[in-house]
């Protein structure tokens, strides 16, 4: 499916959001659809998004534009955002995913428009003018994921099967066979234990 650059910044950033919530000490960030599992090898059980300071890294790491200053009041509505977020990555119905969709949307008070703001070329913010950094990410995020659902593309939206891992991705592939988060550590690491697994089977 076609992706656009605007589209593909609002993919990375609400993975990123997604993936900054914390674990409880059964492996579970919290969102339906996981189960815990043993994450004695997971040092990222923290907040990402534990306070201000971070939330503004986070802005900043993301380029979100038009926000102000920043307050505890905009830290706990994201941190909302955030939980919702991860409902629709764990929803595996389509119209579950996008009632979910269709909430945090309206309730950014989703107004589209044309810009090309910074030097990039003409793309779509779909936040109001003005609006709070928590409404900014549901309107741009929520419209980018709204695009899988449309597309008939809904399970692209995954959590990582590595069972010491579960962070969310969105999968790209051609084929739609990405199994993980990220191929190079959760994948290789799996691979690499099956292996050793079957060399110990064999050897009795």
């Amino acid at each position: 499916m076609l992706i656009t650059h605007d589209t593909r910044c609002a993919l990375d950033t609400v993975v990123d959001l997604v993936n900054s919530a914390p674990e409880d000490d059964t492996g579970d960030t919290g969102d339906r659809g996981t189960s815990g599992s043993n994450k004695s090898d997971r040092t990222d059980k923290a907040d990402g998004l534990a306070d201000v300071t971070a939330l503004g890294e986070f802005v900043r790491k993301h380029e979100i534009s038009d926000v102000g200053t920043l307050t505890e009041r905009d830290l706990a509505a994201v941190h909302r955002v955030r939980d919702r977020f991860a409902q629709v990555f764990a929803e595996p119905e389509p119209r579950a995913a996008a009632g979910l969709i269709n909430e945090l949307v309206a309730a950014a008070g989703t107004t589209p428009r044309l810009t090309d703001h910074d030097g990039y070329d003409w793309h779509m913010h779909y936040f109001a003018p003005g609006a709070s950094v928590a409404d900014h990410l549901a309107a741009d995020c929520g419209m980018a994921l709204a695009f899988f659902v449309v597309a008939g593309e809904q399970e692209r939206l995954r959590r990582c099967e590595a069972p010491d891992c579960r962070r969310a991705f969105v999968d790209l592939s051609r084929n739609r066979s990405r199994r993980y988060c990220d191929s190079r550590t959760c994948g290789n690491r799996l691979h690499v234990a099956a292996y050793r697994a079957r060399r110990k089977e064999a050897a009795g």
